[in-house]
């Protein structure tokens, strides 16, 4: 069992590309997990590691395998097996973050729901990573267009998950059908027997290091998950802009390009906003801070990387417009808001396929995150309607002389044939038609529960509906492919998948 700590990436022993890489995103310390895990792997040796999700687990492996890989061969050399396509995406899209200051470094996802053809064609021009859920892996193993001649590393990805979506006996196979020698490494966030079974007879002598997350306090900030799809977002911040009072807000995104295009989408909408991340000179970077500031700017739009070390104590609101993928990164974000003693409101919207990462938050902030629901179209209209009132009023209270504007209305209700009523009216609908005070009304609500600590309870049989599939065990289909398909793609949690029958074909 090992912990350590290191000040550095540089004191790792990763090649000079990986750093560049990690320089250039932002990185500037390595975590427990990845302090630890990165030695073990670049000597080759086998790991076992136990950690939270949300920990830095993905960088602990793809960090050294991309040291340790020869771009010259165009071979598969390290084999990743995530137990969700979202975290093979994940993953997938780390590897090519990490390897971008390498010469064409070609990483593949393969899962359920995707087209054949395409993955065979990029298999048959030539891989170096290949990133998969099992029943993927398993059929092109199976097919012979996952050639593993030259693996050098198999990573087995949050094990504990793909136990619990029945993943395990593929696993098994996969590891059975994979060459040797290998090197291999398994990631778990908890270690039940079954996981250290498969540790026990796959892992040759393996380095083992666990790491307890350390939890922060994070009691002067209000947390909130707000339970959104990817193309509401826009609208939903919106809202909250207009419905919240909000002294400065910050909102984080993942990447240097969404900082200039949703910047540039709320300065549309009538706010004060700016972009934040690493491509700006010191000199914009300072200006932009120096408005926030001072008041001149209410909404800055930031990368991980832009705000470190930010400092701005008027900031009330930070949102995570993107959600993080790491516990540190929510951390830092979070605390961005809540300073020199005063409260906070972190928001985070949540999609509903990174509902798990929530509770990687709650374990490092001891605290719960809480919901709330995106601003409805009576509070966005009665906000709208109190400003509208107010600006009257200071108008009203000004001391300036209306008796021109009223001749103007008498001449055109007499004109007309209306009241004095229908004609203010009348203005009122000219003066709010660039923003409405009666907004459009909501679209149709897509209820999403937060998830549950404990596991839901499996419905009656009566309560379910039952399907027949067009495969069964003479096409080499186990109940846990069924499962995953079915969770993977529909969204489902494993209690509400009943009882699976296999036949011959179906």
């Amino acid at each position: 069992m090992s912990e350590t700590t290191t000040t550095a990436f540089s004191e790792l022993g990763l090649s000079a590309e990986v750093l560049q890489a990690i320089t250039k995103i932002g990185y500037e310390q390595p975590s427990a997990i990845q302090s630890s895990s990165i030695p073990h792997l670049l000597e080759g040796r086998d790991l076992l590691g136990i950690a939270q999700t949300g920990t830095g687990k993905t960088a602990a492996f793809a960090l050294p395998l991309l040291s340790r890989l020869d771009v010259g061969k165009a071979s598969p050399q390290v084999l990743v097996l995530t137990p969700t396509r979202e975290l093979a995406i994940q993953v997938s899209e780390a590897f090519q973050k990490y390897s971008a200051e390498m010469n064409r470094v070609h990483v593949l996802p393969i899962y359920g729901g995707q087209e054949y053809g395409g993955q065979l064609r990029r298999l048959k021009r030539g891989v170096h990573i290949v990133v998969g859920t099992p029943g993927r892996v398993m059929d092109h193993l199976r097919r012979e267009s996952l050639q593993l001649d030259a693996l050098k590393t198999l990573v087995l990805d949050e094990a504990d998950e793909m136990l619990r979506m029945g993943f395990l006996e593929d696993v098994e196979w996969i590891l059975q059908h994979v060459p040797e020698p290998r090197q291999t490494a398994l990631f778990s966030a908890t270690m039940p027997i079954e996981i250290e079974k498969v540790a026990g007879t796959y892992l040759n002598n393996p380095a083992e290091v666990r790491i307890k997350t350390q939890a922060v306090t994070v009691d002067n900030i209000d947390q909130r998950a707000c339970f959104v799809h990817g193309y509401d977002k826009l609208d939903a911040i919106t809202r909250f802009m207009e419905t919240i009072d909000f002294d400065a807000m910050l909102l984080f995104v993942r990447t240097k390009t969404a900082t200039v295009e949703l910047a540039d989408k709320i300065e549309a909408r009538g706010f004060s906003c700016a972009a934040l991340n690493g491509d700006m000179n010191q000199s914009s970077r300072e200006r932009a801070i120096d408005r926030l500031k001072s008041g001149k700017l209410d909404v800055v739009v930031a990368t991980d990387v832009a705000a470190r070390g930010l400092d701005v104590p008027r900031i009330s609101h930070v949102v995570n417009f993107d959600i993080p993928y790491d516990v540190e990164a929510y951390i830092h974000r979070i605390g961005r808001t809540g300073r020199a003693g005063r409260d906070g409101q972190a928001i985070t919207f949540v999609t509903p396929r990174e509902q798990r990462l929530l509770r990687s938050f709650e374990r490092a902030t001891r605290s719960s995150i809480g919901t709330i629901e995106m601003p409805g179209r009576d509070q966005l209209a009665a906000k709208r309607i109190a400003e509208f009132k107010s600006s009257m009023k200071e108008s009203l209270t000004s001391g300036e002389d209306f008796s021109f504007f009223q001749n103007v209305i008498k001449e055109f209700s007499e004109e007309e044939g209306c009241s004095f009523e229908e004609a203010a009216a009348v203005l009122c609908y000219r003066l709010q038609r660039h923003r409405p005070l009666q907004p459009p009304p909501d679209k149709k609500p897509v209820k999403r529960e937060r998830p549950k600590s404990k596991p839901a309870p499996r419905p009656a049989a009566s309560e379910m509906d039952r399907y027949r599939v067009e495969v069964g065990r003479e096409h080499g289909v186990h109940a846990g492919h069924i499962v995953g398909a079915i969770a993977n793609e529909a969204g489902l949690k494993s209690s509400f998948i009943g009882r699976i029958q296999l036949f011959g074909s179906f």
